[in-house]
């Protein structure tokens, strides 16, 4: 199974029959409480909120939302309510949790807490993804959002993080292109390294339930007709599911470029850590934030 866009991604995780639990972290915003809504009315998630009560009742009441069985948590400052939050999942009383109007760094502060954290003992990675106009399938993107400069063992993790949400989505066989600017390896380019290690270990059976390919360009990754030129033989090639970008600089830019030149929609979660992550900025648009909502429910599934 694949999907071509967000559409049939968000009946297909309506037809699982499985509504997710979310703790959303300082819930008195606007944006998110109009994704949260929506993801309810479309019985993807049932929310907890956590924050300012009265804060968020207003909004409730501003969206036309509330309609008094709502689950609210008041909490006193960020630091309590990410903590609440998190407490929450530990409890098994959230299925994932949701960065509402905080800082990223205080919210991730609760969830990589060593003694009292989400962490499962592996590296936690952003995935993105993205509906692209010209792309005939979703397409991720990873990881542009949490790790800096990852060395081949987190890479290995990242592309894992993404494999098996993708796999939670209903995925078979993920194609994993692992870029670089050459599909040669380079000894001055060790990025093209990596990639040939990560397609080494996917051969030996290291890497599993997934097909990796590198060091691919993202042009033979995306499209069938420069690898035909190319002269460039793989089944990912032209057909990626899953793009493994060098470090976050890349990831971040190439993010950006496919929402704001390529006119993608993008929604993203942490995966990695006991439930799925959803960190959309606090400028995100509802829509990213009901999309982001839609991917990490689906990525719980199982």
């Amino acid at each position: 199974m694949e999907f071509r866009n967000f559409d049939e991604l968000i009946k297909n995780v309506q037809i699982m029959n499985s509504t997710r639990r979310v703790a959303v972290v300082l819930a008195h915003d606007e944006h998110t409480l109009q994704a949260v809504l929506r993801a309810k009315e479309d019985r993807i998630i049932v929310p907890i909120l956590i924050g300012d009560g009265f804060k968020i009742r207003e909004i409730l009441q501003n969206l036309g939302g509330e309609k008094g069985d709502e689950d609210i948590i008041h909490a006193t400052d960020d630091n309590n309510a990410a903590e609440i939050a998190v407490e929450l999942v530990h409890q098994m009383r959230a299925d994932l949790i949701m960065k509402g109007k905080l800082q990223t760094a205080d919210f991730l502060k609760a969830v990589v807490n060593r003694e009292k954290g989400l962490g499962i003992g592996g590296v936690m990675s952003h995935v993105a993804i993205n509906e692209v106009p010209d792309y005939h399938k979703l397409l991720v993107t990873t990881d542009g959002g949490m790790l800096m400069y990852p060395d081949l063992a987190q890479k290995k993790c990242i592309v894992e993080n993404a494999v098996n949400a993708l796999r939670k989505m209903g995925y078979e066989q993920p194609k994993v292109a692992v870029l670089a600017a050459v599909e040669t390896v380079n000894e001055k380019m060790p990025e093209t390294l990596d990639a040939e290690a990560l397609k080494q270990m996917n051969k030996r059976g290291e890497l599993i339930d997934c097909v990796v390919e590198g060091p691919i360009s993202y042009d033979l990754a995306v499209n069938r007709d420069s690898a035909l030129v190319k002269g460039y033989s793989s089944v990912v090639a032209g057909d990626a599911d899953i793009l493994v970008v060098p470090n976050i600089t890349t990831g971040n830019i190439l993010g950006k470029s496919l929402v704001y030149s390529a006119k993608a929609k993008m929604a993203g979660f942490v995966a990695g850590a006991k439930v799925p992550v959803v960190l959309t900025s606090r400028g995100a648009t509802a829509e990213e934030k009901y999309l982001s909502l839609v991917l990490a429910a689906s990525a719980a599934n199982g």
